[in-house]
């Protein structure tokens, strides 16, 4: 990437405060856009567009508070965002949850809402208000934050998976209802060094990078890296495509294990 592939878009990264969000606005702003990173937690979402712009030397960052799945904090995210810097040319919805951990079977309705509201609606919510308020009529890209896990079978976050594999059909069904103005992506991460994640890999790293081809677990600058390149002029004929990110998991022959 040269630090000119995004010089003067504006981008809007939903779950922008940490992990893989975060560094996707890194990513952005060395490619030289303006960026406003939404989270929920006004602390988090303050240090960490502070310390973007020292980072990155770029002082066009804002931070915003808004939940994801509330529409009114939503459209106010929005407006930040062409209100400060003229613009909406990239969004990236990368907010998910899974408050639920185990089989399908035990899954509570409040834990199903919470999740598809996060992981299926919200997307589709911040799309919308991004159109409307400026990408239908200037154009722009959106790329969605899925995940491997809406590939495969997983005895513990199924439900977690199934609302990433419905994100992935929600993709290609968007990418043909709001293009050509628009263009709609979506990368799909394999397990990914976050802190989020830290729990399943820090223990587990060389057993786990031994079980793929490329023999280590994935950055966030890799899919940081992905997102700046799916959100730029150069990828300018590519809609309704899944990326996935896994380090050739998925390529790994059945019944091999680490």
């Amino acid at each position: 990437m040269t630090s000119q592939d995004l010089q003067g878009k504006v981008a809007l990264i939903t779950g922008g405060s940490r992990g893989i969000g975060r560094e996707i606005a890194a990513c952005f702003l060395r490619a030289g856009a303006s960026v406003v990173i939404a989270s929920r937690k006004s602390e988090g979402i303050t240090a960490a567009a502070r310390e973007l712009a020292e980072e990155t030397g770029s002082d066009r960052i804002a931070g915003v508070v808004a939940h994801v799945a509330d529409e009114e904090q939503a459209r106010a995210a929005v407006a930040t965002a062409v209100e400060r810097f003229g613009s909406l040319d990239i969004l990236v919805n990368n907010a998910a949850t899974n408050p639920h951990m185990g089989p399908l079977t035990e899954l509570t309705e409040s834990k199903a809402a919470k999740t598809t509201q996060v992981n299926q609606y919200a997307p589709i919510l911040w799309t919308k208000l991004a159109s409307e308020a400026w990408m239908a009529e200037h154009g722009g890209a959106v790329l969605n934050i899925a995940s491997v896990g809406g590939l495969l079978v997983d005895p513990n976050i199924g439900y977690y998976n199934a609302t990433k594999a419905a994100l992935i059909h929600l993709t290609r069904q968007l990418a043909y209802e709001v293009g050509p103005e628009i263009r709609v992506n979506v990368v799909c991460p394999g397990l990914i060094k976050t802190e989020l994640a830290r729990a399943v890999w820090e223990d587990r790293e060389d057993i786990l990078s031994k079980g793929l081809p490329m023999r280590r677990l994935g950055t966030t600058d890799d899919i940081a890296q992905a997102a700046t390149f799916l959100c730029s002029d150069r990828a300018s004929w590519i809609t309704g495509q899944s990326l996935v990110i896994d380090g050739g998991a998925l390529s790994m022959p059945v019944g091999i294990n680490a």
